[in-house]
């Protein structure tokens, strides 16, 4: 399963089934699992693990150091799931020894051609990255998200859950669950409705996190007017616990 071209180091551990494209390069501290298709013209490096039945297209590079001055060789990782499809020319980078000291990359991502995860991002389950999506260091992706080409995300931004951007979108401050946002500046243009239903939520469900978007973004409160609201709202609906914990935990401010 391995093409007679490929390099692959002796120390690797690949799984019995897992295929190996031409001229790819595998190293030491590499671990795949098994499915898993590897294509031509990949390079694997750095104590990266990648689970199973992942598919990850030519001329990508997956576990190189990151780029960040301060790194030190520090052996830090790059841990990548199951189920992914990562198109060409993706870049993912190990973690940094400021930070928790891995990148990682969940299960049941469909990340498209050119995307870049910087060190120490965390990226959750279910997400579409479109052409092009570039992700500084240390951010935070939520389950569900979807990025549309070209969006980019400042350092230690986070991105909720279901949200979506749409094209050429620049995020420098936090985007809140469920909010569709775009724009350079970032602005958001209500909730994402239709990803929700798709995702089985329930019609009461929607209507209570459009009534708190219209609360986060529509009712004239302060931030921290608004955030006494949502606590007051999330005693009826449960649902708005993953927005209220997010607002909680912001250090850089939302985009608003």
């Amino acid at each position: 399963m391995i093409h007679p071209t490929a390099i692959v180091h002796p120390d690797a551990r690949l799984a019995d089934d897992v295929e190996v494209g031409a001229y790819t390069l595998i190293g030491a501290d590499v671990s795949i699992g098994a499915g898993t298709v590897v294509g031509p013209h990949v390079v694997i490096n750095g104590h990266t693990t990648i689970g199973a039945h992942n598919r990850i297209f030519q001329f990508s590079s997956l576990g190189e150091i990151p780029q960040d001055k301060k790194y030190a060789n520090e052996p830090t990782k790059l841990e990548i799931g199951d189920h992914n499809t990562i198109r060409e020319f993706c870049t993912f980078n190990l973690g940094t020894a400021q930070d928790v000291g891995v990148t990682r990359l969940g299960s049941h991502n469909w990340i498209m051609a050119y995307v870049h995860l910087a060190h120490d991002c965390q990226v959750g389950n279910h997400t579409i990255f479109a052409n092009n999506a570039q992700l500084a260091g240390h951010v935070h992706i939520g389950d569900y998200a979807i990025l549309g080409g070209f969006t980019t995300v400042h350092q230690f931004v986070r991105v909720g859950a279901h949200v979506i951007t749409g094209l050429g979108t620049a995020l420098l401050q936090d985007l809140p669950p469920y909010v569709l946002a775009s724009g350079n500046p970032c602005a958001p243009h209500g909730i994402n409705s239709e990803g929700l239903k798709r995702r089985g939520f329930a019609s009461p469900a929607i209507m209570a996190i459009k009534r708190a978007y219209k609360t986060l973004y529509k009712s004239g409160l302060t931030l921290t007017e608004a955030k006494a609201a949502l606590q007051l709202q999330l005693q009826e609906h449960p649902e708005l616990q993953l927005l209220t914990d997010f607002l909680a935990a912001s250090e850089r401010g939302i985009v608003r």
